[in-house]
């Protein structure tokens, strides 16, 4: 079989004629899986069975950063509260200046930043004193990161690079527990923001009066309960076995109607043996 796992959208800096190459193999794919609704959006108009699979989660390693029972990482644990916290790879889909501008707003408010830099200058990162760019951490790690955060942020920018993505880091911060903002991105908006799980801010005012009232709501046990079981409503049964029992189904499908090449028919004849 021919299987595209097509995991992005031709920019406008893709290399000449790749858009092209994209299309034939949209149309010549024996499968095709996409990694979001606006991939998959982007796909039909060349596949029409294109399959959605999204990024999943897994749950029980997030879970317990919802407990008390993880102590806070050193390299965190001298910085005050609130805290607002981005774990991710850290480049051109990460608007720097709601950044700053948000810090500035709030000098109160922490911000921490996890996660690697990549196709941008690292002197570009705005370096004030309620920012704290703590590099890379491993992925067993970040439960205990994130159960020492008040709020998860995901600042990313709008443009070409952001315009089918469907963050991993989303459902990661809602099985960990937090109330979760983020600019308007459109996978983010369409699979959690519309069901009131993730919170929308177009830019650094609406991002500090959001963060004010999710602040304190998560301070109110009541409302805190009720956002957590909406959460796990939507969560339950998402995860990355059930996303690859899923694709591997529709393979295995796809291998039953799907004729074999000539040079294998020609292998398994009777007369080639």
């Amino acid at each position: 079989l021919v299987i595209y796992d097509k995991m992005g959208e031709q920019g406008a800096f893709a290399p000449p004629n790749l858009a092209d190459h994209d299309a034939a193999l949209l149309r010549d794919a024996d499968v095709v899986f996409t990694g979001g609704v606006s991939l998959q959006a982007a796909a039909r108009l060349h596949r029409s069975d294109a399959h959605c699979f999204p990024s999943s989660i897994d749950a029980p390693h997030f879970a317990p950063a919802r407990g008390q029972g993880l102590a806070d990482p050193e390299s965190q644990r001298m910085i005050a509260h609130p805290r607002l916290g981005y774990d991710g790879v850290i480049d051109e889909r990460m608007d720097l200046v709601p950044v700053a501008e948000v810090a500035a707003l709030r000098p109160d408010w922490q911000f921490v930043m996890i996660g690697p830099t990549a196709n941008i200058d690292p002197a570009s990162l705005p370096q004030v004193s309620n920012i704290h760019w703590l590099g890379p951490r491993p992925y067993a790690e970040l439960p205990a990161y994130m159960a020492h955060w008040d709020l998860a942020w995901m600042p990313f920018a709008r443009n070409e690079a952001t315009r089918h993505m469907s963050p991993t880091n989303t459902p990661e911060f809602l099985a960990a527990g937090l109330p979760v903002i983020s600019t308007p991105i459109a996978d983010v908006i369409s699979s959690y923001g519309r069901l009131g799980l993730v919170e929308i801010a177009m830019d650094a005012p609406d991002v500090v009066v959001c963060a004010k009232q999710m602040l304190s709501m998560a301070a109110d046990p009541v409302q805190h309960r009720r956002r957590l079981a909406a959460v796990d409503a939507h969560l339950a049964g998402d995860s990355w076995d059930a996303t690859w029992a899923a694709m591997r189904g529709l393979i295995a499908a796809a291998a039953q109607t799907t004729p074999l090449p000539a040079r294998q028919q020609a292998e398994r004849s009777p007369a080639h043996v």
